[in-house]
């Protein structure tokens, strides 16, 4: 019997009824999710969407109501409801299609002062949110000056990158970067991350040079993680994230630097060749924070570094020869 759903990421059925729903705790499961949103009406089908390969949940799901009247209400009564440490969001589902795909933006340099809501203000003119999250330091609390905004629509989002990208909002000493999050193809990210690849490749000419030297070494290191075993990440060692496709000469500097802007990052290791000492192609990042680590996946998968494309991923339990 189908259960309402073909494709994780796609609702399919009344835009009325189908709702999806963000930001789910790691620990709750897909009777917690029907049960939560039965307490509102009846519920057709509720699906949480898990990794493929490891199986852990990814965060969000879908719920089905039989009437159109309670899904509404539920988007009134649940959206904003704290979970554990996590704040859900719960709107209607969209089906999959052009005009909404790549509708997400990374935004960069923002005045530390500005919060969730006041992001949300400086966009919301353009279209209607989705989603909205500002990035914060795990120790202070404190903004990073970096978020993420999922439009819903792309249309929307291309208006607010004419409009926003290079302008100073109020009590801003700099003016803040708006660009697609998400697409691998666009020119300028990938020369920004090139430009990166090539300076760093300049700095650290050797891979004995001090510098380098201090990129080596973490609190927490990942070998326990990098052999056949491992698992795709938990709360206490963090999400381990496989980049595979490296150049020979990429080195734990250019990976501190593109996953950094992200979110917390613990570990990074480059995978080197015991006798020539140059990558092998492939590395690891451990992120703390779940969603920043996802978010990272999907805006660095298929980004060309160099004259290479990365293929980046949760590492899985299965390990990488």
């Amino acid at each position: 019997m189908s259960n309402g759903f073909d494709m994780p990421g796609e609702a399919v059925g009344d835009a009325k009824t189908n709702l999806i729903v963000n930001y789910l705790p790691q620990g709750m499961s897909q009777d917690d999710l029907r049960n939560l949103f039965s307490s509102v009406g009846e519920v057709e089908s509720a699906k949480l969407i898990r990794d493929k390969v490891g199986g852990h949940s990814l965060g969000y799901g879908f719920v089905n109501y039989v009437n159109p009247s309670d899904a509404e209400r539920a988007i009134e009564s649940l959206n904003g409801l704290r979970l554990h440490s996590k704040t859900i969001k719960v709107s209607y589902a969209r089906p999959s299609s052009d005009t909404i795909k790549d509708a997400n933006l990374y935004i960069s340099s923002l005045p530390r002062s500005m919060m969730q809501k006041d992001v949300e203000e400086m966009f919301s003119r353009f279209g209607r949110i989705i989603n909205s999250r500002v990035l914060v330091d795990q120790s202070t609390g404190m903004s990073r000056g970096k978020a993420f905004i999922r439009f819903d629509k792309r249309s929307e989002a291309e208006e607010a990158v004419k409009n926003l990208n290079g302008q100073k909002p109020p009590g801003a000493t700099e003016p803040i970067s708006v660009r697609f999050a998400a697409d691998p193809n666009q020119v300028k990210n990938t020369q920004i991350i090139s430009q990166l690849y090539h300076n760093q490749s300049r700095r650290f000419p050797g891979p004995m040079h001090h510098q380098a030297q201090r990129f080596r070494f973490s609190p927490m290191g990942v070998d326990h993680m990098s052999g056949m075993g491992g698992v795709a990440g938990n709360a206490a060692s963090g999400w381990c994230i496989f980049i595979y496709n490296l150049g020979q000469e990429a080195d734990e500097s250019v990976l501190w630097q593109m996953f950094g802007p992200f979110g917390a990052v613990t570990n990074v290791k480059v995978i080197r060749d015991f006798n020539t000492n140059k990558c092998k192609g492939f590395g690891f990042v451990t992120m703390t924070n779940y969603e920043e680590a996802a978010m990272a996946i999907a805006s660095l998968n298929g980004y060309r570094l160099g004259d290479k494309t990365l293929q980046v991923s949760f590492k899985t339990s299965k390990g990488h020869k």
